[in-house]
């Protein structure tokens, strides 16, 4: 039997949902509570540059109330470098930011920016924050993760997840088992997500040296249907069944 996979989620777009109409509803911090109930073993939270969902005072919120890790998704800048110094989360995942993508559009370029996220590393490992870098399936890519010193990648599933034929989705497939296999093998700790849903989960869960799901948007619209809890607790199970356990969440 694999060990346990964590599910960190992402409560972003309660955010955005509350920023479409202004005010303070719904609340992410009351979403990542539920969450916790539900049976996440983290939350994960983007602040980008334009605020488009995640505000300075959620993180804050998120940090100081929810007693589940926090993971701070950021662009390697100097203003969310202050700001992830000054919040402290369990967690920080550097990922590349566009102002003009509706979402993450790939994974972070470790080999073309490794001078430039070297910096990043170095100074929120100092903090005792465990640093992740949110890269695509690539050798090349896990190579530069593992010279900058960040013990932690994170594998984009998107292309996997958007896959339009099933020839498609078994190669992409094949492409991360690849890379979470030679990553692991090269002392990384290994986590995925983007684009999850209860559909695609399991053959990304069934990794045995996947070590955490971070997914979000999915569960969030999922949420609308069934509720919140529900959505989780259906993905914690179907997560638990793809590595032969049986899931203890109701």
């Amino acid at each position: 039997m694999s060990s346990k996979l964590r599910l960190g989620v992402n409560i972003d777009h309660v955010a955005t949902i509350r920023n479409a109409r202004g005010g303070n509803s719904p609340d992410p911090v009351r979403a990542a509570a539920l969450a916790k109930a539900a049976g996440a073993d983290g939350i994960t939270a983007h602040l980008r540059e334009d605020r488009r969902h995640i505000r300075d005072e959620d993180m804050k919120r998120l940090r100081n109330e929810i007693d589940l890790p926090l993971n701070f998704e950021m662009a390697a800048t100097d203003e969310m470098l202050a700001i992830a110094l000054a919040t402290k989360p369990h967690a920080v995942c550097l990922v590349p930011e566009k102002r003009e993508e509706r979402t993450t559009e790939g994974g972070l370029d470790v080999v073309g920016g490794h001078n430039h996220l070297k910096r990043f590393v170095s100074e929120l490992g100092d903090a005792g924050i465990r640093v992740s870098l949110f890269i695509e399936a690539s050798k090349d890519q896990l190579d530069a993760a593992k010279s900058l010193g960040a013990p932690v990648v994170e594998i984009h599933t998107g292309a996997y997840c958007d896959a339009e034929n099933d020839a498609d989705r078994a190669h992409e497939l094949e492409r991360i088992r690849n890379a979470v296999t030679y990553g692991a093998g090269i002392g990384l700790e290994i986590h995925a997500g983007h684009g999850l849903n209860f559909e695609t989960v399991e053959p990304i869960a069934g990794m045995p040296e996947i070590a955490e799901l971070n997914i979000g948007h999915f569960l969030i619209g999922e949420a609308v249907f069934v509720g919140l809890e529900a959505a989780i607790a259906e993905m914690r199970r179907l997560m638990d069944a793809a590595r032969g356990q049986t899931s203890n969440v109701k």
